[in-house]
């Protein structure tokens, strides 16, 4: 079992920076992969971005890619989402999730239904 606890959200002008922060409980945390999704309202859940257990393979969508970076300290059970150059097309909540690692690290690292444990997410404003 493991829980997340999300933070570092707030409100940014645009072309400003962010680095939000997952927490995580439970001894096996480091063999986990983990991902990190956001929600505007009235829309669903997006793919931003995952990283293997060891942070060695990362996965981005197309809209982040070169301007957020996930990274994670296992010493620390914490995953990190740097975001650079915030465009007000990113205000969404934002939430971490894990999912145990089995083996191969796919694509479907990026379906929300592939991950069964979820922060409870953090307010990301960008303002224009």
């Amino acid at each position: 079992q493991v829980q997340l606890v999300d933070s570092g959200g707030g409100l940014v002008q645009a072309g400003g920076s962010l680095r939000l922060s997952c927490a995580a409980s439970g001894r096996t945390f480091s063999t986990y992969t983990v991902g990190w999704f956001r929600q505007a309202p009235g829309k669903e859940r997006d793919f931003i971005a995952s990283s293997s257990w060891n942070g060695g393979s990362t996965l981005y969508a197309d809209s982040v890619k070169g301007r957020f970076t996930i990274s994670r300290d296992n010493a620390k059970n914490t995953v990190y989402l740097q975001m650079n150059r915030l465009k007000p097309e990113d205000t969404a909540v934002y939430y971490c999730a894990a999912a145990a690692f089995l083996g191969v690290f796919t694509s479907d690292y990026a379906s929300a239904g592939r991950y069964p444990y979820w922060g409870q997410g953090t307010q990301v404003t960008v303002s224009s």
